[in-house]
């Protein structure tokens, strides 16, 4: 991201994406548990999700991997395709609640439009912290 920062820069970049991870953490939390609409919930929960796990991987690697939000998103396609196949179905672990409900059954092509938004809020936020205006 900024090269080889000092690393007093490199802490402080640490500590900004881990609050914005905290806060983007506590916003999905509130959707999953309040949100029961056909906007918020389906669009700007999976938009934020991606953009949750560019900050959290920043948090650990702030001047690494310039091009993290294109692998996050590559990694959020291949869970979608993974439900295109029904791929919790096909390991036997339907029956299984949490991993229903984190890697999902149902495919949607708009998923994959929300996680490009979500990836590509990431890069102006990198961007944004990059020049230092956070």
């Amino acid at each position: 991201m900024r090269g080889r920062g000092s690393e007093a820069e490199l802490k402080k970049i640490r500590v900004i994406y881990a609050v914005i991870f905290c806060g983007l953490l506590a916003i999905e939390i509130g959707i999953a548990v309040f949100v029961h609409d056909a906007f918020v919930r389906p669009y700007v929960g999976d938009m934020l999700v991606t953009l949750l796990l560019c900050c959290m991987c920043r948090a650990a690697l702030p001047d690494k991997v310039r091009l993290l939000p294109v692998f996050v998103f590559i990694f959020a396609a291949c869970v979608e395709i993974g439900q295109y196949f029904d791929i919790v179905a096909l390991l036997g672990l339907a029956d299984n609640c949490f991993l229903s409900i984190v890697l999902g059954r149902t495919f949607s092509w708009m998923d994959l439009v929300c996680y490009t938004a979500g990836c590509m809020a990431a890069f102006a936020l990198d961007e944004i912290i990059r020049k230092g205006k956070i």
